[in-house]
């Protein structure tokens, strides 16, 4: 099944996937540049709570990591909890909480990695609302191709 397939089936599960990567990218991209803030000391905190909302959302969105990379434990366990679609919507809506509350320090470029995020959290409650339930992207690693490499 290839991407244009994948956003043919109308699963705002997948549609949320692809948003949560976007995000990942503009979370470590917006992180990076905003550490470097010299102005704000608090809005480095919140750079770098979005790098770490960055790895996160990795190990969330893509499941052959948690295979490859060695984690420890308990922190599988935690990732391996957000697998429902609620229970993604609701880790995204925390996470994109966060970097809108970057706006009480000063306004900055992690609005964009709020917006996103909380556009994937939208995702993700329509889906479970719809009653769809979580379609993995084959691209992203989901749909047995973790049990392909072992």
């Amino acid at each position: 099944m290839s991407i244009k397939d994948e956003f043919a089936t109308r699963n705002f599960s997948i549609y949320g996937q692809w948003l949560g990567i976007l995000s990942m990218i503009l979370c470590f991209a917006l992180g990076i540049a905003n550490l470097f803030n010299l102005f704000h000391f608090l809005l480095i905190i919140f750079a770098i709570l979005a790098l770490v909302s960055c790895f996160c959302i990795l190990f969330i969105e893509v499941p052959l990591l948690l295979r490859i990379c060695p984690t420890s434990s308990a922190f599988d366990t935690a990732i391996r909890k957000v697998s429902s679609n609620y229970m993604r919507a609701a880790t995204y809506g925390v996470m994109a909480l966060i970097q809108w509350l970057s706006i009480i320090v000063t306004a900055s470029s992690l609005i964009a990695a709020a917006v996103v995020m909380t556009l994937t959290a939208l995702c993700y409650a329509l889906a479970g609302i719809k009653g769809q339930a979580f379609v993995g992207s084959k691209t992203l690693g989901g749909a047995g191709v973790a049990q392909m490499i072992v």
